[in-house]
């Protein structure tokens, strides 16, 4: 059976078309800068890629070139092919603690939950909408970025704001990057041999989280009601005193909603470094002796040391610590110096496996009291992990 796994943005639809028989992958892309004019598409299929520049104008047409591509280019002969689709879909609210099949029901709950993340939940269902018109007799699955923290108890999620926000407005910690934590947590499942863990997940890339997480259970993560809190990002501030707001709007003549832009796209490793948000860029002018790059390196891996730390404390200590994602998979220098912060943890990790590449590297010495591991993020095989389990099975 095949599965198409989708994950879609306001300006990006990335997809993985997999072999279920064995997990495998048939081919995989992505669609860039949908809406824009300088609009891409890659594919990536046996031991070929194609790709072009395109005029893509929105995500129907995005999909549409996607499913055109994968039968013109005989990877499959008709959309007949396609057994299911899963949807990456950033927010399920307190609604949905784990997958579920779309039907018109779901798709009115999701449409009322674009509040929460306006420009992302309308590029996920726009991907959504343009699937079930193309692919009119093939079953659709949400898998929510926010599932798997609905174990977070209620001291954890909750703000110590007024109550009635949260009664009235569902003003609460909800956490993303979710359906790569668990895929993680589970991987380390398989690693360790048992289902009773002390795991730390460290999601870093352009977004990043890091997540405690205790038997295969989210006990609390770094982003809370939206993705701008928590750790300092690529281009997001983290965590920051909320009084800056009314204080830059004042200083700036801005409204709330263009410093709130600012705090996503113009912060993090790109406020400080007044360069870029790309953590290689911010290594390679660190290199160079600048001042401001190196200050956003210390910054960034700081945010991350103080929420491993503080997560250690949760869990009552940690068997294993985990590194995932753009980051967190390559960065060879970000890692060390995390490792290096947490020696007082026990933390020690062998420099000649910390350069290594590869599937689940274990990096931490014989010595450790913390196991450490690299372990590539995998969020479409989860997707179509789910997908096949909810439609094969009918629920």
């Amino acid at each position: 059976m095949n599965i198409l796994a989708i994950n879609s943005s306001s300006r990006s639809l990335k997809f993985s078309l997999f072999d279920m028989s064995d997990e495998s992958i048939i081919c995989n892309g992505v669609v860039r800068n949908i809406g824009m004019s300088d609009s891409k598409y890659i594919i990536k299929y046996r031991d070929d890629t194609v790709s072009e520049s395109i005029n893509v104008e929105d995500h129907y047409n995005a999909v549409k070139l996607i499913i055109d591509k994968i039968i013109t280019l005989n990877i499959i002969e008709s959309i007949d092919d396609i057994f299911a689709v899963g949807h990456r879909i950033i927010h399920g609210k307190d609604i949905y603690n784990r997958s579920v099949i779309i039907d018109n029901e779901v798709l009115h709950i999701l449409e009322d939950l674009t509040n929460l993340t306006p420009v992302s939940m309308k590029g996920n269902l726009d991907t959504i909408k343009a699937c079930m018109e193309l692919l009119p007799n093939t079953r659709m699955v949400g898998v929510f970025d926010t599932a798997f923290h609905q174990t977070i108890d209620k001291v954890n999620y909750l703000y110590p704001v007024p109550y009635e926000w949260f009664d009235k407005y569902s003003v609460r910690k909800y956490g993303f990057y979710g359906i790569n934590h668990r895929y993680v947590s589970e991987e380390v499942t398989k690693l360790l041999g048992k289902e009773e863990y002390k795991l730390i997940s460290c999601h870093l890339g352009n977004g990043a989280s890091v997540c405690a997480i205790k038997d295969g259970k989210s006990v609390d993560t770094s982003m809370g009601f939206t993705p701008l809190s928590g750790l300092m990002m690529g281009t997001r501030c983290g965590d920051v005193d909320s009084s800056i707001i009314p204080y830059i709007m004042e200083k700036e003549g801005k409204n709330a909603l263009e410093v709130i832009y600012d705090l996503n796209k113009n912060s993090g490793l790109l406020g400080i470094s007044e360069y870029s948000s790309d953590m290689k860029d911010i290594l390679e002018k660190v290199d160079e002796g600048d001042e401001k790059a190196s200050l956003a390196l210390e910054k960034y891996v700081r945010r991350v040391v103080d929420y491993i730390a503080q997560y250690y404390l949760l869990l009552g200590g940690v068997d294993i610590i985990v590194f995932t994602g753009g980051i967190g998979e390559n960065s060879i220098p970000v890692r060390r110096k995390i490792c290096e912060a947490l020696e007082l943890l026990g933390v020690k990790i062998n420099l000649d496996d910390n350069q290594r590449v590869g599937e689940n590297i274990k990096i931490s010495t014989d010595e450790s009291k913390i196991q450490v591991y690299i372990i590539p993020s995998n969020e479409e095989i989860m997707i179509a992990r789910d997908t096949l389990n909810l439609v094969r099975n009918g629920n």
